[in-house]
């Protein structure tokens, strides 16, 4: 059996004070459709912004219907979840760079390996690109409904591009602090988004059944109002706009029901990309001196980020109609168009929407720190390996200093300034063309993830029956074993699931181009174009390593299980285990210590 040399890992360490999935990604600069009412700087972010959660679940609720968002939003919970439990099971397991593209370089072909390490790339750095626009465009935020003016003067004063430049030499200044800070830094961000997060399900939920302000617009309880008749739990009408966001046609009954349950599940896909970062920071994560760290921190995604996702989402759409006019393509700025400003304004607090909108502008902004991040030691890794050209490129980006490589975080960041493109209405079209395609590419790295488990799962099992291992390192490959760091109970059939589930929407993915008359070939290119990107890499790698001779085309793994990790004590972090019976202090203090270590 054929073996690779053990992955290097950064000098640096994260110092975190709890997992390493602290540091979350709450994707807000997703892309979606537009309106092209004013056009204005910056205006394809309009189209973007719908798809993550604080701007693009009002979207999801007025294509769906509250009940088809909420339910949308459930299924792509369990899809993410799955790639999430089938990375964190390999990364707890073995913490490498870049765990992404190493483990289909090790259990699938070196040449996918290669190919989804350079679109994960370019697609953080596009994302982070993105993640700037929208900072640029949230900061330009105007609410006018005809009772209500809020406006933000410096947003709309100040040029654009002058916001883009300035953030992003803040996102390039803070991915060059020492790792040991940044992790620190990014610990404390993610502990406001969710705090946030959390504060406003309790709000949403408050405003929904509180007897309404002397100055909202209605004079009773919401309740319920807007799930019964003559709202309804799925929208019944999909609207086909074309690239300019005018209505061609309605499509009515069950298959217009359909469509808009299918889109807003492509949707919400997409506002839980960048969870995957969980395992990003792992081989330079401090708390991995704890082999279950993985474990608990893919565990509380799931558990934590993806449920609030959730309740968000089922709350906001107790508050705001489906039909309301702002999530239907009207509003004046991005901020207008967020279901929560909505809630809030309408409910008589104008004073908490210009607090949501600055969260907004403040989550936009980390995210593009934490997508530079990944983007960064992904291509550091390439380096690494020797897969990012001439060997005077390579030996650079290779370069480290107090952790950190420079060149590629640099590079990247070079990258970005393809943000600029969303000055001008035919390039921002371009940028948001560009965005789409990316957040498509990472259903097929999601897809990989889920193979790449598929086929770890069965080199565990042949190790374990006929690896020549002494009994100590059998451990590593027994998932039974009480000291295998992180199993999840049918992981194999959520690998399946996963797979299946992201190929799927991978491939009807693209749909809305074939509604719109004529056919809209831009919106369809963005859609697929990932997928011949991606083979082609492959043949690329394949053509550089042997030539023509495709003979040699075969698969090249490693099956490559060395230098795993296992849990060191008998007691299982986050499982609680009463040391008496009956009710004791002994048993209080577990308990407490149980509830902390899950909720920190």
């Amino acid at each position: 059996m054929e073996h690779v040399k053990p992955q290097p890992v950064l000098s640096g360490v994260f110092e975190y004070r709890g997992e390493p999935s602290q540091s979350t990604n709450f994707s807000e600069t997703q892309c979606g459709a537009s309106s092209p009412q004013t056009p204005e700087p910056f205006h394809a972010v309009e189209r973007r912004e719908r798809r993550g959660l604080f701007l693009g679940s009002g979207r999801s609720i007025a294509a769906a219907g509250p009940g088809g968002a909420v339910i949308c939003y459930v299924l792509m919970a369990t899809v993410i979840s799955s790639v999430i439990s089938c990375l964190g099971e390999m990364t707890a397991l073995m913490p490498v760079n870049a765990p992404v593209m190493e483990f289909p370089r090790r259990f699938l072909d070196r040449g996918v390996g290669f190919a989804v390490g350079w679109m994960y790339w370019f697609a953080y750095a596009v994302i982070a690109a993105d993640e700037l626009v929208a900072v640029t465009s949230t900061v330009k935020f105007r609410y006018d409904d005809g009772t209500t003016f809020l406006s933000w003067k410096v947003g709309e004063n100040v040029d654009p591009a002058v916001w883009m430049s300035l953030f992003l030499v803040i996102v390039v200044c803070v991915n060059m602090f020492p790792v040991k800070y940044f992790g620190e830094l990014e610990y404390i961000f993610g502990c406001i988004k969710l705090t946030f997060i959390t504060m406003l399900i309790v709000m949403m939920l408050i405003l929904d059944i509180m007897t309404p302000r002397s100055n909202a617009y209605y004079k009773t309880p919401i309740g319920t109002k807007y799930w019964d008749s003559p709202y309804s739990f799925f929208t019944k009408v999909y609207h086909v706009k074309n690239s300019d966001g005018d209505l061609q046609r309605n499509i009515n009954g069950a298959l217009g029901t359909f469509l808009g349950v299918w889109t807003t599940c492509v949707k919400g896909l997409f506002a839980y990309v960048g969870m995957d970062i969980v395992a990003a920071t792992a081989a330079e994560s401090k708390a991995l001196a704890n082999a279950e760290s993985m474990k608990m921190a893919a565990r509380k995604i799931s558990l934590r980020i993806i449920t609030l996702y959730i309740f968000a989402v089922l709350t906001a759409s107790f508050v705001v109609p489906s039909d309301h006019p702002f999530i239907n393509g009207g509003g004046q700025s991005v901020g207008a168009k967020s279901i929560f400003i909505i809630a809030v304004v309408e409910a008589g607090l104008p004073s908490a929407a210009h607090f949501f909108n600055a969260v907004f502008v403040f989550s936009s902004f980390t995210c593009a720190i934490n997508s530079l991040y990944v983007a960064s030691r992904v291509l550091h890794t390439l380096a690494i390996r020797d897969q990012t050209g001439p060997e005077f490129i390579t030996r650079r980006l290779r370069q480290c200093r107090s952790g950190v490589p420079i060149r590629a975080v640099l590079v990247t960041g070079f990258v970005m300034l393809i943000g600029y493109m969303g000055r001008t209405g035919t390039l921002g079209e371009r940028l948001d063309e560009l965005a789409s395609n990316c957040t498509v590419s990472f259903l097929i790295v999601y897809a990989i993830i889920c193979a790449t488990y598929l086929n770890f799962f069965k080199t565990l099992n042949d190790f374990k029956l006929y690896g020549n291992t002494s009994e100590s390192q059998a451990a590593s490959y027994d998932r039974n074993h009480p000291r295998y760091p992180y199993k999840s109970h049918g992981q194999w059939v959520k690998a399946a699931y996963g797979m299946t589930a992201c190929i799927i929407l991978l491939i009807f993915n693209g749909v809305g181009s074939f509604l719109e008359d004529p056919f809209n070939a831009n919106k369809f290119v963005a859609s697929y174009i990932g997928i011949p990107v991606f083979f082609l890499l492959i043949l690329g790698y394949k053509i550089r390593k042997h030539g023509f001779n495709i003979s040699h085309w075969r698969a090249e793994r490693s099956d490559d299980l060395r230098n795993t990790v296992q849990v060191a004590s008998v007691k299982r972090k986050g499982r609680l285990e009463f040391p008496d019976e009956g009710f004791t202090m002994d048993n209080a203090r577990e308990l407490a210590a149980w509830l902390w270590v899950w909720v920190k």
